[in-house]
């Protein structure tokens, strides 16, 4: 066993001391709300979203609702989310192909996802890992920080992380830990202020270790 996947194994063992449980931090109901909620979560914190979305689902938690709401309207309620004219717009479209095409369901395809406005594989891989439980690892910004920064990827682009990690890691585990490494981030590794020397998983390997491991 290479020394790169041995301290991946203890990382992930840390991470599953820590956080036995993962829920999915974007409240949802099920695959449309959660598709939804991730839409908006894009340079958006989840709890913003959470404070955004019960007024939107109110209105519409499914597709034919969604579409008898106006982008202008879906706009004004999500507006706090940032970024609100694209997202709403995307809303509205990816609702109106989900009637068309799919009857109003998410369908269980990575393909298919991706295909949808507003919605990149990051997007698509948390709907299919969280939703559908289809082994995905998902990897936005703070999961890429992260895997940099312990070493795990060389950290050129979000794409080459998620094949380093999943290289480094079982199918089975993508799902938790990518939740996992989330909360770890957020708890005890923000990308400012963050001390080392209190942060379980950089304490333990260690400067040198973390930045030498190859």
């Amino acid at each position: 066993m290479s020394q790169k996947k041995a301290k991946a194994q203890e990382i992930s063992t840390i991470l599953e001391k820590l956080y036995p449980e993962t829920p999915v931090p974007l409240d949802h109901k099920d695959p449309y709300t959660l598709l939804i909620a991730v839409l908006l979560s894009a340079q958006c914190t989840d709890a913003r979203v959470n404070t955004v979305t019960p007024l939107l689902f109110s209105k519409a938690d499914n597709p034919y609702d969604m579409v008898k709401l106006s982008v202008e309207e879906i706009r004004n309620i999500i507006r706090p989310c940032g970024l609100s004219p694209r997202k709403s717009k995307a809303i509205f479209e990816l609702s109106e192909i989900l009637i068309h095409q799919h009857k109003g369901e998410v369908p269980v395809s990575f393909e298919f996802l991706e295909e949808l406005p507003g919605v990149g594989h990051k997007t698509a891989s948390v709907v299919m890992a969280q939703a559908f439980g289809v082994p995905a690892f998902p990897v936005d910004t703070h999961i890429h920080r992260l895997a940099y920064r312990w070493k795990l990827t060389n950290g050129k682009n979000v794409d080459q992380t998620e094949k380093d990690l999943k290289r480094l890691y079982p199918a089975e585990l993508w799902n938790k830990l990518h939740l996992q490494i989330i909360f770890f981030g957020r708890e005890h590794c923000p990308a400012r202020g963050h001390n080392p020397e209190t942060c379980p998983i950089c304490k333990k390997f260690g400067r040198k270790t973390l930045f030498k491991l190859k």
